[in-house]
Formats: C-alpha cells, structure tokens, sequence
C-alpha cells in the first residue's frame, strides 16, 4: 500500500519543464510548443564612446538602415552573470605547485591571492549578448493567407512528426538569420549563432543559474544515449 501510494505520489510531479514553452532542439534551431521555431545568435560589443564621430555615424547609420529592413521582430537579450573565476584560480593552484622555480612560483601565488581579493570586493560581472530571431508561418509574407494559415494547423505535432516540415520552416528561418548576420556585421559586430549544444547549455544555465555553476551538462551525444 505504501508503495502504491509513493508511486502515485510520483506521478503527479510534473516536471518543470513541461511549464516552459521550448518543445526542442534541433538542427541548431528552438522548436517552441507553438510551433514556431528560434535562432539564437550570439553577438560581440563595440565601445561607441571609444570611436571617432565619423565611425560613430557610420555606425548609426548601419543600424537605421539594418532595423528599416527588418519584416519581423526580434529580440535583444543581455544577459549579465557573476563571472565564474574559480576554474581560472584553479588552473593557476596547479602551477604554482609544478613550478620549480621558487621565484615564479612567489609571484604566482601573489599573483592569484590578487585575483581572488579583486573578484570579491568588485564583484565583477560579465555580459553577453542574444539575437533571438523567430519564425512564425503566420508572420511569412511571402506565402498566402491560407498556406500560412494550414500550416499552424496543430503545429506541435506537426513539428515533430514531419521532418520535411520543420526543415522548410528551418529553411526560411535561415533566410532571416542570414540577413541578421549580414545587418549586424555591416556595423563591425561578430556574430556566431549557436549550435543545438549551445542552446541546450544556454537555457539550462539561464534556468538554473545556481546548480550551472557547480554542475555543467554532458555533451549532446551522451544526452542522447542516456535518453535512448
């Protein structure tokens, strides 16, 4: 009895991910519950204040001319996180202890108690930058309402069980992400959009910001066999 009763206990825990909106991913790509699918991009920063007043123009220049372009929305996500030294300052432990040189072993210890102190009393934090790009059938203009119209016709599953499906939603995807890149290079930026382990790794941290720091995921194809 106890037994029957700790089973249906477990069933009724629902796992938090079922509460999110992400179905997948796959193929370098978000499929979200609704069907319509993500790009992630990962982009560089410029110090604008650091630039001439010519560059400073050509600058906003590219960018009036690249959001004047645009069909669909995006998303800019910053993410700003505590920066994680503790790899860093073990590398340099390990060093310290295989140098032989009493010199550059003093001066390595002193080097990384300096480390240590300037991370706790600054706190120093660092940053990256998102380019979330969508793709919904309804927002493709290039098709007819009514196509765009079947094509959201119970999108989940159509997601998952028809692959030649997902890859011509992919496939127009890649469109807009290729004209992402091409707009945020043209003002200096570097862009690299994100593989499905990347993705994978960039929201488990973002939803698990404690447990990221301490324990990182296995790499996609050890997901894969474990989840076989």
């Amino acid at each position: 009895m106890k037994n029957k009763t700790a089973v249906q206990k477990k069933k009724k825990l629902t796992p938090s991910q079922y509460h999110l909106p992400i179905a997948e991913a796959k193929n370098d790509t978000v499929v979200m519950k609704d069907g319509t699918l993500r790009a992630v991009l990962l982009v560089s920063s410029i110090n604008f204040a650091l630039k001439n007043e010519d560059e400073q123009n050509a600058i906003v220049s590219a960018y009036v001319s690249f959001l004047n372009s645009l069909e669909f929305p995006l998303q800019i996500v910053i993410q700003s996180r505590q920066l994680q030294i503790k790899p860093y300052l073990n590398k340099l432990l390990t060093k310290e202890r295989e140098q032989i040189n009493e010199l550059l072993r003093t001066q390595i210890a002193d080097y990384r108690s300096f480390v240590t102190q300037l991370v706790e009393l600054g706190e120093i934090m660092s940053k990256q930058f998102y380019v979330v790009v969508p793709y919904d059938p309804l927002s493709n203009k290039n098709k007819s309402f009514w196509i765009r119209l079947s094509e959201v016709a119970h999108p989940a599953s159509l997601v998952k069980l028809k692959g030649e499906r997902f890859l011509k939603r992919k496939h127009d995807l890649d469109m807009r992400v290729r004209q992402i890149e091409g707009g945020l290079s043209s003002m200096g930026l570097t862009v690299v959009r994100l593989d499905t382990q990347s993705l994978i790794e960039l929201f488990y941290a973002t939803y698990n910001p404690d447990i990221a720091l301490s324990e990182s995921l296995p790499s996609l194809n050890q997901m894969e066999v474990e989840g076989a």
